[in-house]
């Protein structure tokens, strides 16, 4: 896969649903109970975002609810929105991502049922429902597969000729809904001009289907097929104005493809696909009491509020790449505010990207847990849409210049997937963005990406904030007027906008160094980072939020802004700068380990930060209350409203207590819990292009594995020790408890 290329969005997002439904000839087909890497459950879902299972290919998804009765199947297209350019920058018409619809399948002769059980098999990304009704035993299987752009549910029964029901197509807007033989149909507009269009085919083995000109139904049948195919003409192009093909064409192709095939090979091409993403890492936190074990994750999760069972823990991390792999793949838009997942038209903050926080956060663990082509999406969306933000930058009175047009762009507080913004501008946040980009290339080491893409996008925000700075009395150089996000006040030198442009010039130098270009440039950017203010050490030894001392001890805000620099930045850490490491930490301890509105994407944040302080057992404690307390039963984020942020977050956060990295220094296991005191992680990735496996034993480093994927000389360390490796690319080097040879 070449990361340097800007995919578009093909003119129809396009996915296909299989279902299968029928007898199986005998009940050894059948599988019987979730795995240890499952989410299960002891009844069907009833509300789809806090209790449905999610599968997805990144561009598509649906939550799975698994009545018996009637199972119905919420569907999403991740390009499916209303809302335009919004030139004005007004939230309240910017749009937003819309649900598209369900899939039904109604089989009235299941009037009562038992021994029902739902789960999600995250090691092969396929969800499960299992239920006797009489004497006849129900089973399905869901996956959404990318490699065929299929859903797939089949549903088997231990008695043949038992499906007898109606299937129904439904629409969340005013599409146009026919049934025409084997055929249903949804086609609409929404009030943006995007045309979206369904088509549900069903194909039977055993009995007869008949339309009622809105609906299908069956009867007597052995098995049912049906394939949906579902898509846009939304397309991620600004020169295009986001506007692509009719979808019809690409529907169409997409529901014959998928029928071609069989089952069996829909199957395997899914779980190939996806295990070369999700097998890369593996990790084993230690074995939890065989009580916990034995209740579905409703029951468990909220047991957890001690921290005591590393499996579901280990679980938390996994769902997170889970999650990421299901709705981050090149070609696709990237994570929304819930992830790919939606059932409703006015969901909370129009589901759209939130760039104070959200965003970036739904990028952390893709580099670290080895999952890199995953952060392709967000590259793309940034290219197809900094067209649009230029305009609306240069436009504003806010940005405007007395002699020249200003060079680059900045972005609001939220962005919809067709060039709009909303609510006010947090003037460092374009910055923030190219942070998460600068790390797709810290972990990668891709040159041509860096030079083709990243190194221009750099530049441009650089010069932005060049033009844009303001100098004070005493020569220094602040973000003017701007407040820290969600808190206020509204001020000159807030430290998170500091901390933000310093580390877009640092990244900027770094870029021009390697890439030996622009020195000049290069020389004013260096005299400009070194000139900005400094956060600052204020009266009770806190960091500083604002360049005034008027932080209170006693405020416990869910952010943490002023903290950028501790992570994701790097510019305070405990060896360079311990001073303001301490102050940082401070800081920390007074906004609490919960923060005032126990937020889920907060407790996210601040576990990784407890992790670059070396405190395990205080970002332990926040996994704890994530699992326990702010999550659903599906173990989606809650606000109170559902937000995936934090189990993105919360999975990078595992990964900073296990390893950390810079560009030429690795640490193992530095924020290692008691709770998981034996136990080992394979795959996880560190800056530089090196690959780390590490296993423990009563809380020690017992060995590790180094591997290169580029030629260099590398500091790894653990506790007190250090060794410096120097790796050809391929080369791998294997280490002993002291860090000795093997």
């Amino acid at each position: 896969m070449n990361l340097l290329s800007i995919y578009n969005l093909r003119s129809a997002a396009v996915f296909a649903v299989l279902f299968t439904i029928g007898a199986a000839a005998a009940a050894a087909d059948t599988v019987i109970a979730p795995g240890a890497m499952s989410l299960w459950y002891e009844q069907p879902g009833v509300q789809p975002m806090k209790d449905g299972l999610p599968i997805g290919s990144g561009r598509i998804g649906a939550l799975v609810l698994g009545g018996a009765q009637i199972d119905t199947l919420p569907f999403n297209d991740i390009s499916l929105w209303t809302g335009d350019a919004n030139p004005s920058g007004n939230y309240d018409t910017m749009g937003g991502y819309q649900a598209f619809g369900n899939v039904v399948v109604s089989l009235p002769a299941v009037t009562a049922f038992s021994n029902y059980k739902r789960w999600l098999d995250l090691s092969d990304a396929t969800a499960h429902v299992s239920f006797q009704s009489g004497e006849t035993t129900f089973s399905r299987e869901y996956f959404a597969s990318h490699a065929d752009n299929v859903i797939v549910e089949k549903l088997t029964a231990n008695a043949p000729g038992s499906c007898t029901g109606s299937i129904d197509l439904t629409d969340a807007h005013n599409a146009v809904i026919t049934a025409n033989g084997r055929t249903i149909t949804s086609r609409g507009q929404l009030s943006n001009g995007e045309v979206y269009e369904a088509q549900l085919t069903i194909i039977n083995s055993g009995g007869t289907l008949s339309d009622s000109g809105e609906s299908i139904s069956f009867k007597g049948c052995d098995s049912l097929i049906l394939i949906l195919g579902a898509g846009t003409d939304y397309v991620m192009d600004y020169a295009r104005h986001y506007k692509g093909s009719d979808p019809h064409a690409a529907v169409t192709a997409a529901v014959t493809a998928a029928s071609a095939k069989p089952f069996s090979k829909l199957e395997v091409n899914h779980i190939r696909d996806y295990r070369a993403f999700f097998d890369r890492v593996t990790v084993d936190f230690g074995t939890s009491h065989s009580s916990r074990v034995a209740l579905p994750t409703d029951q468990r999760k909220v047991l957890d509020d001690k921290g005591d069972d590393p499996g579901l823990e280990a679980l938390q991390f996994q769902y997170g790449r889970y999650l990421t792999i299901a709705s981050s793949r090149p070609g696709s838009l990237p994570i929304n505010l819930q992830g790919l997942w939606n059932d409703s038209n006015t969901p909370p903050w129009h589901s759209d990207y939130h760039t104070d926080v959200n965003i970036q956060m739904a990028y952390w663990p893709e580099e670290p847990t080895n999952l890199a082509e995953c952060t392709q999406p967000l590259i793309d969306f940034i290219a197809s849409q900094a067209p649009s933000w230029r305009l609306q930058t240069a436009a504003d009175p806010t940005w405007s210049l007395p002699s020249r047009q200003v060079r680059g762009w900045d972005v609001r507080t939220s962005l919809n997937i067709n060039g709009g913004m909303g609510w006010n501008w947090i003037k460092g946040d374009g910055a923030w963005l190219t942070r998460n980009l600068w790390e797709h290339y810290a972990f990668t080491g891709d040159k041509v990406y860096l030079a083709k893409f990243l190194y221009p996008i750099l530049k441009e925000e650089t010069e932005f904030w060049d033009d844009h700075l303001k100098a004070m009395p005493d020569g220094t150089l602040v973000v003017p007027n701007d407040w820290s996000p969600e808190h206020g006040p509204t001020e000159d030198g807030i430290s998170f906008d500091q901390e933000l442009v310093r580390d877009l010039f640092t990244n900027y130098i770094k870029a021009s160094e390697i890439l030996r270009v622009d020195g000049d440039y290069r020389a004013r950017i260096t005299d400009l980072r070194e000139k900005l203010v400094l956060p600052k050490i204020g009266r009770w030894g806190q960091l500083q939020e604002w360049m005034e001392d008027i932080d209170d001890p006693n405020e416990h805000h869910r952010h943490t802004s002023h903290l950028f620099a501790v992570y994701p930045g790097d510019q305070i850490n405990l060896v360079d700068t311990p001073a303001l490491a301490k102050a940082a930490e401070i800081s920390l301890i007074h906004r609490g380990q919960e923060g005032d509105s126990n937020a889920e994407w907060a407790l996210a944040w601040r576990t990784s930060l407890w992790a670059r302080f070396h405190e395990p057992e205080r970002a332990h404690g926040l996994i704890a209350m994530f699992i326990s307390k702010e999550s659903y039963p599906n173990m989606f984020g809650s606000l109170p409203e559902v937000q995936l942020d934090g189990d993105y977050g919360m999975t990078a956060g595992i990964a900073e207590m296990l390893l950390q990295s810079q560009a030429d220094d690795i640490e193992l296991l530095p924020a290692l819990p008691k709770s998981w005191a034996n136990g080992y992680v394979t795959g996880l990735r560190a800056r530089g292009g090196y690959t780390v496996n590490e296993t423990w034993k009563n809380g020690e480093l017992t060995s590790a594995v180094v591997r290169a994927a580029l030629s260099g000389r590398i500091t790894v360390r653990y506790g007190t020790g250090s060794v410096v490796l120097k790796l050809k690319a391929g080369q791998s080097a294997t280490l002993g408890a002291n860090l000795s040879s093997q």
